[in-house]
């Protein structure tokens, strides 16, 4: 199977959705890149992209289009400047052209250069999209991609996703939940030891420690600025960001200068349950408003779960009472990225293959294995934890209203990690031991009912509440 890293799980990026955002800026990209290498822009007459299934019937709720642009025009997600993001596709949609890896102007009309093919499918993936360059002499290239959650691509023909890590042989390779649960028992290791084994097959370990800590930097801005920002998100559902409002209740007059500074006034609350509850809404708010407006999140595993993940961390640093430092964060994120892998090997983290089972539930079971480690659980209890998690997620549909990620996903990343929250607690007082369901029985499960789900709740905007509510969306 593959050999999958904490870093393919955990990638910064650009909302709204993984899938539908960055994936398809990320095909984009990774075209124009392999386009270049074959021909001289200016060789190119026009250029077309074809959206299929769930990209065409969703992608205007989820940016799709707008990543399409950027990819092509040679912007990254890592470093856009996001407060730009709108001005840019204006200007590509005014002026009727495009800076092709911004160093090539093409005539481009977004209205032919784009094209939504909503009752057509692939048959590798719900998510496809076909590139197709005219050259002036007639000749034409083109190429397939498919995004398959978690802003991992891959192109026709391809069987691997192009931006997994070097394959490299690890000192404990697992594909399954099993296996690694024997090499700790075997190593008298805990889940996160092994994994900083693992990774240290791709990555020194100052290399490791800065990039989690930077991933878990972006996850904190992101939650900072959300809690920060006031207003109405993008798309014609008039949603109202009900972090600013629910952070200002419950920090009161509180004054602080940086986000250190923010987070030692959060621990100096010890809020009662209530409040607490009160605190995880208000953080999972944050992110997912930031990724429903276009804002720099971390896929953890997707974007349209981004949200559960840092919120738990945030409980675990600020609301748990215990002493949190970096040592902490790093096995914190060592173990989630860890039980994501298993999920992304043995089912999938695509709501347009699995539905939202694929996405929060996936984030849930990883921030709860995480949090039941870092609060003194053994491997066999994260385990559980993860099981646990996800077991109460099972069958949960995808059918965001408009096609956005906002109704109900925002609020689905708060249910999340509060579930998170209570498997690791109902784990860490029970008997691993005794267990009925194991991990992989559950991931095996999802699988299942993920082929059984009617194709309408897997991110079609065609079932459930994306059809007994009328939107009227408007473009970006």
């Amino acid at each position: 199977m593959e050999r999958i890293s904490v870093f393919d799980m955990f990638k910064i990026g650009v909302g709204p959705s993984s899938s539908h955002t960055l994936g398809p800026w990320r095909a984009a990209q990774q075209w124009i890149k392999e386009l270049q290498s074959e021909i001289s822009f200016s060789r190119l007459q026009s250029i077309k992209v074809y959206l299929y299934g769930s990209l065409a019937k969703t992608g205007i709720g989820h940016g799709t289009d707008i990543a399409i642009l950027l990819g092509l025009s040679g912007e990254d997600p890592v470093t856009i400047d996001t407060q730009l993001i709108n001005n840019k596709i204006q200007q590509i949609k005014i002026q009727n052209q495009i800076n092709i890896g911004g160093i090539h102007l093409l005539n481009f009309r977004y209205e032919e250069g784009i094209i939504f093919l909503k009752e057509e499918s692939l048959p590798f993936h719900a998510n496809a999209l076909r590139f197709r360059a005219e050259l002036k002499n007639g000749l034409l290239k083109e190429a397939i991609y498919y995004s398959i959650g978690g802003g991992f691509v891959v192109k026709e023909g391809e069987t691997t996703a192009a931006s997994l890590q070097p394959k490299v042989p690890l000192p404990y390779p697992c594909d399954v939940s099993d296996e690694l649960l024997m090499h700790c028992l075997q190593n008298n290791l805990s889940i996160s030891e092994m994994v900083w084994a693992n990774e240290q097959s791709w990555r020194t370990i100052s290399e490791i420690k800065s990039e989690l800590l930077n991933i878990w930097r972006v996850m904190l801005e992101c939650l900072y600025k959300g809690v920060h920002t006031s207003g109405i998100l993008p798309g014609g559902l008039n949603v109202n960001r009900r972090a600013f409002d629910l952070h200002k209740k419950l920090i009161g007059e509180a004054v602080y200068s940086n986000i250190e500074e923010w987070v030692k006034v959060i621990q100096s609350k010890r809020p009662v349950f209530d409040e607490m509850l009160k605190w995880i809404s208000c953080f999972a708010f944050a992110v997912n408003e930031e990724n429903a407006d276009f804002g720099r999140v971390v896929t953890a595993p997707t974007n349209g779960a981004a949200g559960v993940i840092p919120t738990v961390l945030m409980y675990y640093i600020c609301l748990s009472g215990q002493q949190v430092g970096d040592k902490e964060i790093l096995k914190f994120l060592c173990v989630a990225g860890e039980i994501g892998t298993f999920f992304k090997k043995g089912a999938t983290i695509s709501a347009a293959m699995g539905g939202c089972q694929a996405e929060i539930g996936v984030s849930s079971a990883m921030a709860a294995a995480a949090l039941c480690e870092c609060t003194g659980g053994t491997p066999q209890q994260s385990l559980m934890a993860a099981e646990i998690a996800m077991e109460h997620h099972l069958g949960l549909t995808c059918d965001p209203i408009g096609g956005l990620v906002q109704i109900p996903c925002i609020e689905r990343n708060s249910m999340g990690a509060i579930k998170a929250i209570t498997a690791a607690k109902i784990a860490m007082e029970g008997n691993p031991t005794l267990a009925k369901v194991s991990l992989d029985k559950v991931i095996r499960t999802m699988w299942e009912t993920a082929q059984d789900m009617n194709h309408k709740y897997k991110e079609t905007s065609e079932g459930g509440l994306a059809t007994n509510v009328s939107v009227s969306l408007v473009e970006c």
